[in-house]
């Protein structure tokens, strides 16, 4: 399975952002990585700099590669409607991110596992592919024999927000899509706009 496997710290303080979840270095060094990270000159930086920048941000924050990215952003781009909102509910409609948003796992990089170790099901079947898009309806829930595990009884135990294109049941462990969100209730801090620029030059 391809993913970023290179340092998390140096990610968020690059981005000035918790990019994997809650972060002790980030709050203890707010500045970038590297021995210039703390200068107080920094120079400025150009439009592509920035438009890159917002596109390796948003990878970070999903766990796509290049590529993957990249087929999203042309399927995004097909579709009738806005094209940055578009990219962004097909990030939402993966199933390691349907995992994470449900709360069965404590981030996207444990949701993953836990679909790449065959913990998940959809509709009733076992999927282990973590890019799997769900289409409106759909019904996750934690397989059977894995609802006993402690990081899955641990993670739903602590989750207090839920999101309104999810229907979640904590009895059954089971979720269900409803439908693809709004750009108003997606919470990441993304500049869709500038990454849509990025790719149409």
């Amino acid at each position: 399975m391809a993913r970023y496997r290179g340092p998390k710290s140096k990610v968020s303080r690059r981005f000035r952002e918790p990019i994997f979840g809650k972060d002790k270095a980030l709050e203890r060094k707010n500045y970038g990585p590297g021995q210039h990270g703390n200068s107080r000159r920094r120079p400025k930086q150009s439009e592509y700099a920035i438009q890159l920048a917002e596109k390796q941000k948003a990878k970070y924050i999903y766990g796509l590669l290049e590529k993957q990215f990249r087929n999203t952003f042309k399927k995004a781009a097909a579709k009738k409607g806005i094209t940055g909102e578009n990219l962004l509910k097909f990030l939402e409609a993966r199933l390691d991110n349907a995992v994470y948003r449900m709360g069965i796992a404590p981030t996207r990089r444990a949701a993953r596992q836990l679909v790449g170790h065959c913990h998940i099901t959809v509709n009733g079947e076992v999927v282990n592919i973590p890019s799997f898009n769900l289409r409106p309806g759909d019904v996750v829930a934690v397989r059977e024999r894995s609802k006993s595990l402690e990081v899955i009884a641990n993670s739903v135990s602590k989750v207090n927000n839920r999101f309104s294109w999810i229907e979640w049941n904590g009895n059954d462990l089971t979720g269900k899509f409803l439908t693809y969100p709004e750009r108003s209730e997606i919470p990441e801090n993304i500049k869709e706009q500038l990454i849509v620029e990025l790719y149409s030059k």
